[in-house]
This record gives structure tokens, C-alpha cells and sequence, in this order.
């Protein structure tokens, strides 16, 4: 048996961290800056919250996913080689999205914008498989615990660094600095070994439906059933509650400056001790528990928007004002930090070793889906509703995935009766 010591210091665990802060940027910037950008250059709240349908690839990874199990770049491995592919041209599609204007480019910018979403999909598709492969099943919690919230401190460089940037440099320049972010990843590809992992796939037949026949195998019709269903709704409340976050602090009346300064702040050290608290707990409490713990916190979180959006847009900015952002802001990465840890570590022990990449993929596909379609009624919503409607919505659509735990988690069983896979090297 690992010790707690042991598996904390383990290098694989410090690849973790490369591997969510890679993942996390592209997306948190989808999610923040260019909302954002689009914000302040006058756009539409409803064009601005369509803007995550060009999430799509997300949602639909899993359909080229067995393409990466499959296929070796001629360089760096099955799995390196995909992830400096991507990570390359991440860099350089982000650098080049800034060069254009939204009002004269917006259909550039939608084009670059789902380019985006699609390469950083497939980075996320060969980084899970890559994780899954490296690390041993114990570790499974801790790992993807740092991996998670390594994900979420990389969304405070393009939701604060890059905001606080904005109001002193053009946005061209915001869009290469928050690109060069990625050089990080890149060398942590080159420095890392190949995992060991099971034999690709001989066929691309054999790459597409082995997969789905082994997992509904495993499980069982209804037990697969369940499970999506599970993996479609717990990230489905606090998913929307985001969708427009920082719009609707602008919204509120603070400056992008004091949202990249509270977001650096109050987002950072929550994350870092969600991360801590979710791989230990999940060592003490196993999975299982910490999916009911985190997610009560990840619903708790959402009534601290519901509570900032009470106070209504203030005409000044006050330091109980800030203090207020400041609580939401830190709450929000806390709660959805500690549901999403678990949530990672539930799919990664879901999968089979053999079939990572298409496995991971169709489950955090699936878990996309809400961020990328629902999401897209946020402006809509949120118009018809008001913000304070809006957020106790999003609270009622968080209920359902909770209440699957009963079946797909239940408290007292634990996932002690799932099978167990050699993972590692």
C-alpha cells in the first residue's frame, strides 16, 4: 500500500499538474476571455452566449477519439506525439485570435474560435488517455484531484492575468501573452517517457466498437444507462451558473481590472486547498463519498451568485463590494474545484485501461454537453429571467445528479465492487 507521502511526491503527480494546466487554458479561455472581449467591444448577450455552441467539439470528441488510439505520430509515441501536435498548434491559433475585430470579424473569429475548441478536445482526448495510463489505480483520486485543480488555476490566466492586461495593452497583445502559457505543456511532452499501456488497436473497427462492447459489458445495459445519464447531469447546474460568469460580474458594475484582480486572488487559494482537501479526502472517504461531499459544496456554490446578483448592479465599487465578488468568486472555485475532482476520478475509474482514449472521451463528452448547447440559452435565459431568477434555475437543474448518486454511488457501497485494472508503469 502507497502511503498518503508517497503518492503526493510521486513525479507523476507533478505531471498532473502539467497536464490540467495544458488542458485548462484553451478552454477557460473560451469560457472567459473571449466572452469578455466580446463584452467590452459592445456585443450582444445573446450572440456572446451563443458563443458556446462553438464548444461542439467537445461534445463530439469521442467520435475521433479511436483515432488516437490507433494511429502513432512518427515522433514522441502514441500518446506525446498527439499531445505536442496540439499544443502546438493551440499556441499559435490562440496568438492569432486576437488580431481580429469583433465587429468587423466576427465570422473569423466564430471559425478561429471552434478551430480552438476542436484542437484543445483532442488535446483533452490524448492528456486523459495519457493520465489514465500513467497513473496507478490507487492514485487515481489524488492524481486527477491536482489534474482538476491544475485545470482551474490555469483559468486565472485568461480570467484574471489576461483581464488586468486588458485595460493597459490592445487585445492582440492579451491574446500572444495568454498563448505563449502553453510552452509549459509543450515541454513537459518532451521531457516525459511514453506510458506503458495495452496494445492499439489493430483495425479501426476493432478502435470504434470495442470500447462501447466492453463497457456495456462491464456494467450492463441499465448499469450503462445510468451511468451516462449520471455523467450528463452533475456537472449540469453549475455549468450553466458559469456560463456568463464574467459577464455578469461586468454586469454587476465591477471593472475588468478588479474581476482579474479578485479572480487571482480569491480563485487561487481556494483551488490549491480544493486540491489538497479533494486527494486527501478521496483517499479517506473514497470516491463514492467524495462525489455526495463535493457536489453538496458544488450546489452550495451556486447561491453565492444568486446572493451577488441580490445586491443588484452597484454604480460604485465599494472594498465591501470587492469583499463580496471576492466570497462568490472563492466559494465558486472551492465548490465546483471539489465537484469536478471527483467527478474526473469517478470517469477515469470507469474506464478500461485498454480503451482510455475512447472511453474518456465518450464520458467527458457527454459531460460537455450541457457547457456546449444548454449553455448557449444562457443569455437567453438570463434575459427573460433576470440573474437572480437565472441562478436559482441553475440550482434546481443541479438536483438530478445528485440524486443518480443513489444509484450510480450510493454512500454506503462505494465503488469498492467496481472492477479494478492495472494501470501505471
Amino acid at each position: 500500500m502507497i502511503s498518503f507521502r508517497q503518492q503526493f511526491f510521486s513525479p507523476r503527480m507533478l505531471i498532473c499538474v502539467f497536464t490540467g494546466f495544458s488542458s485548462g487554458l484553451p478552454l477557460y479561455l473560451l469560457l472567459n476571455l473571449v466572452p469578455a472581449w466580446l463584452r467590452t467591444e459592445h456585443i450582444d448577450l445573446k450572440v456572446i452566449g451563443a458563443f458556446a455552441l462553438i464548444q461542439f467539439p467537445y461534445t463530439w470528441k469521442f467520435l475521433w477519439s479511436p483515432l488516437l488510439d490507433l494511429y502513432v505520430l512518427p515522433v514522441l509515441g502514441r500518446r506525446r506525439g498527439w499531445m505536442l501536435l496540439t499544443q502546438t498548434t493551440l499556441l499559435l491559433v490562440v496568438a492569432a485570435l486576437g488580431g481580429f475585430s469583433p465587429h468587423d470579424d466576427l465570422g473569423i473569429i466564430v471559425m478561429l474560435a471552434t478551430l480552438l475548441a476542436f484542437l484543445s478536445a483532442t488535446q483533452d482526448i490524448v492528456l486523459d488517455a495519457y493520465r489514465r495510463e500513467l497513473l496507478l489505480e490507487q492514485e487515481l483520486g489524488l492524481g486527477n484531484a491536482i489534474h482538476v485543480n491544475a485545470y482551474r488555476i490555469a483559468g486565472l490566466i485568461p480570467g484574471s492575468l489576461s483581464l488586468i492586461l486588458a485595460d493597459h495593452l490592445p487585445w492582440h497583445s492579451v491574446f500572444i501573452i495568454t498563448a505563449l502559457f502553453m510552452l509549459p505543456g509543450m515541454a513537459m511532452t518532451l521531457l516525459v517517457k511514453e506510458p506503458v499501456s495495452g496494445e492499439p488497436p489493430k483495425t479501426l473497427r476493432a478502435a470504434v466498437v470495442e470500447p462501447f462492447r466492453e463497457f456495456i459489458g462491464r456494467q450492463g445495459i441499465q448499469g450503462a444507462l445510468l451511468i451516462l445519464c449520471f455523467l450528463f447531469f452533475y456537472k449540469l447546474g453549475d455549468s450553466l451558473c458559469t456560463a456568463l460568469a464574467t459577464p455578469f460580474y461586468l454586469d454587476m458594475g465591477f471593472s475588468k481590472s478588479q474581476i482579474g484582480f479578485i479572480a487571482k486572488n480569491a480563485g487561487l487559494w481556494p483551488a490549491v486547498f480544493g486540491a489538497l482537501l479533494g486527494g486527501v479526502w478521496m483517499l479517506k472517504l473514497g470516491i463514492s463519498r467524495a462525489l455526495w461531499l463535493f457536489g453538496a459544496v458544488q450546489l452550495l456554490s451556486i447561491f453565492g451568485f444568486y446572493w451577488l446578483a441580490m445586491m443588484g448592479t452597484h454604480s460604485e465599487i465599494t472594498p465591501i463590494n470587492l469583499l463580496q465578488l471576492a466570497l462568490v468568486i472563492g466559494l465558486e472555485a472551492l465548490g465546483v474545484g471539489l465537484g469536478t475532482a471527483a467527478f474526473v476520478a469517478y470517469i477515469a475509474h470507469s474506464t478500461h485501461p485498454a480503451y482510455t482514449a475512447t472511453q474518456f472521451a465518450l464520458f467527458t463528452s457527454l459531460a460537455a454537453v450541457p457547457r456546449t448547447f444548454i449553455n448557449a440559452t444562457a443569455g437567453w435565459l438570463v434575459e427573460i429571467l433576470g440573474w437572480g431568477n437565472f441562478f436559482l434555475l441553475c440550482a434546481v437543474l443541479a438536483i438530478p445528479g445528485m440524486l443518480l448518486l443513489l444509484k450510480v454511488a450510493p454512500w454506503d457501497k462505494g465503488l469498492d465492487n467496481a472492477p479494478h485494472f492495472k494501470s501505471g508503469n
